[in-house]
């Protein structure tokens, strides 16, 4: 490979620019840019490398053919400061009326635990961070490996309410929070209701929950098993996946999931549960839970090449569930019930994209704010400034 050695003078300064093989850099630019940052600790280098970063970006966002570990890239919290990772918090707020702010939560962040990057240890921070005057707490969270909405509250009066009212509204099996997920394959009928007992089982060193399709009166006397009952309704669907709305009217973990599974569908990017169900002659089954250890997700060729991936990347696939809306009943002085939504990741909508499967709800919706400049943006571009450290972007210089 050819070598091009120029010197570059400015003032008493030489610099001496090497070129590999092409023209990517002009002596001239080279030239205006060492002027403007001979003071600055950032060499023209530097600089250069970073123009070249953000046009490898644009040039990504141009090409259909990416898939989304490349554009916009996949939450990675790990890379996340302290204060960055407030700074995003502090800048997701969908919904704020005194005593209750609702947050749009990255997929990754648990909600409690003894990581010191939990949400409950982020609470006093973000109490700052949003110039609040008392003490921040959860009323509802979607789970760890979710995103969406987070419903805070400062009043504990308040939250007591809200709660009194959540469990009135399941007793008379009224859905408060609407999930949205992308699965692979078609759930039949389109619309309907799954309602089959779950239970903790153990399972090679996992633990795990499973379904219990005949259970006795003395396994629920026993607390053995539990009901679970969640509503399903597909809003788009090709012929090998869908985008699926789902309303829980009862609370067990990770019962969205295992419900799909019941359906013969798994969510994409379930690298847990998607396993319980094989194929035969394209026609799925599932398999006795006892013997399906979790393993990463596998999919169709057909399906890999809809999305651009390869079967080696797929341990690198978000699970595609999203809590996006929040229904909170009439409490205190309120006389009617009042909606919280927030807009999926960008990674989620860009997923659908490049399935041919439409979300109408949050395009009519983010169009209307953006009319209506509402305060509280909900759109999935809550994490603007913060890609570089935030999204796992690997850009290569060509």
């Amino acid at each position: 490979m050819n070598h091009i050695r120029k010197q570059i003078w400015t003032g008493n300064m030489t610099r001496t620019a090497v070129i590999h093989g092409h023209s990517c850099f002009s002596i001239r630019r080279l030239v205006t840019d060492s002027a403007l940052h001979l003071s600055s600790p950032v060499s023209w280098y530097d600089i250069q490398l970073k123009e070249q970063i953000q046009k490898r970006g644009q040039h990504l966002k141009k090409d259909k053919a990416v898939n989304i570990l490349q554009d916009p890239g996949i939450p990675v919290l790990q890379k996340l400061t302290r204060d960055n990772l407030l700074d995003m918090l502090a800048t997701s707020v969908v919904y704020q009326e005194n005593p209750l702010i609702g947050i749009n939560k990255p997929p990754g962040l648990p909600i409690t635990g003894e990581d010191n990057l939990c949400l409950t240890s982020l609470l006093p921070e973000l109490q700052q961070r949003l110039n609040l005057s008392k003490e921040l707490h959860i009323v509802k969270a979607s789970n760890r490996d979710y995103s969406g909405l987070v419903l805070l509250s400062t009043c504990h009066q308040t939250t007591k309410y809200i709660e009194d009212a959540f469990i009135h509204a399941r007793r008379k099996k009224e859905a408060i929070a609407n999930y949205c997920t992308v699965i692979v394959g078609v759930p039949e009928p389109a619309e309907g209701e799954i309602s089959v007992a779950l239970k903790k089982q153990n399972i090679g060193e996992h633990n795990l929950v499973v379904p219990v399709f005949h259970p006795t009166p003395g396994n629920f006397q026993r607390k053995e098993v539990k009901k679970a009952v969640t509503r399903y309704k597909v809003l788009d669907n090709t012929e090998s996946c869908a985008l699926v709305q789902l309303q829980p009217l009862t609370s067990f973990e990770s019962q969205l999931q295992v419900h799909l599974t019941v359906k013969l569908c798994a969510v994409l990017g379930d690298h847990v549960h998607s396993v319980r169900l094989g194929k035969v002659l394209g026609v799925p089954f599932c398999l006795p839970v006892e013997s399906a250890i979790p393993q990463t997700q596998v999919l169709d060729e057909s399906l890999l090449r809809k999305l651009h991936f390869d079967q080696k990347q797929m341990w690198k696939m978000p699970l595609h569930l999203h809590l996006h809306k929040l229904v909170i009943p009439p409490f205190e002085r309120k006389k009617s019930a009042t909606m919280i939504t927030a807009a999926p990741p960008a990674y989620f909508l860009r997923t659908l994209e490049l399935l041919g499967l439409t979300m109408n709800e949050f395009a009519e919706e983010n169009m209307t704010k953006k009319k209506q400049g509402t305060v509280f943006s909900s759109s999935s571009s809550q994490y603007s400034g913060l890609e570089k450290d935030y999204f796992s972007v690997p850009f290569i210089l060509q």
